[in-house]
């Protein structure tokens, strides 16, 4: 394959990623809304409803055949589902399924441990920075995922640029801060969240999430490997 092509194909993945990645983060930040409904029911989600071999499937097919039947009261139907759940209101056996780190990784599952620290510090050595007038902590899944996103354009751009070094150095930042601030925690989170959801577009999301995050570990490998080769 040409170097060009392959080069071209790498960015084209990684990109698709932040896309992913910046997608998930708009699901868990705050209640959609009706512009961002509206554009999921237009996507081909149909299309990703489908193969039983995808483990997306299962997901998009609730998503999609949720936006199906949208109507006026959806927006408030997923508002409410979204506030209950996401932002601590009801819980399961005392536990709350809010999207933050800390809550699974300190002990007394206390918001802005040590974990918002490492976040925090990890945003900062790599110049970014949550928007000021947020009333959320650094380790809410939605940035989070924003700085994977943020990672993947670094990596995507040292590959157009040819910086393979530097494209490397990102990934292994890139692959580190998932293992540690997403992964070991996500599927506690998803465990609660399952109980608690009540639409079937929210349980969706999170089969989505689950599925995609469980492909990252196959995507860090393969980025690795075209980037050696």
């Amino acid at each position: 394959m040409p170097r060009e092509t392959k080069k071209a194909e790498m960015v084209a993945s990684v990109r698709d990623r932040a896309e992913m990645y910046r997608l998930l983060a708009q699901v868990y930040f705050k209640p959609l809304s009706q512009e961002q409904i509206d554009a999921l029911a237009q996507a081909d989600l149909a299309a990703l409803a489908v193969g039983d071999a995808s483990p997306f499937a299962d997901g998009y097919n609730d998503v999609y055949r949720y936006l199906r039947r949208m109507n006026t009261g959806t927006r408030q139907e997923l508002a409410s589902d979204f506030t209950s759940v996401f932002y601590g209101i009801q819980t399961y056996e005392g536990r709350a399924a809010q999207p933050i780190e800390s809550l699974y990784r300190s002990d007394g599952g206390l918001v802005m441990g040590e974990a918002s620290g490492e976040v925090y510090r990890a945003f900062r050595e790599s110049c970014v920075k949550v928007c000021e007038g947020l009333d959320l902590p650094d380790d809410h899944l939605s940035f989070l995922f924003e700085f994977m996103a943020c990672l993947c354009e670094r990596i995507a751009t040292c590959v157009e640029d040819g910086r393979w070094e530097e494209a490397s150095r990102t990934l292994d930042e890139q692959r580190a801060f998932f293992e540690r601030h997403i992964a070991s925690w996500f599927p506690r989170f998803k465990a609660i969240a399952n109980k608690l959801v009540v639409t079937r577009f929210y349980r969706g999301w999170l089969k989505i999430t689950k599925a995609f995050l469980a492909d990252e570990k196959d995507s860090f490998r393969a980025l690795e490997d075209a980037l050696q080769a």
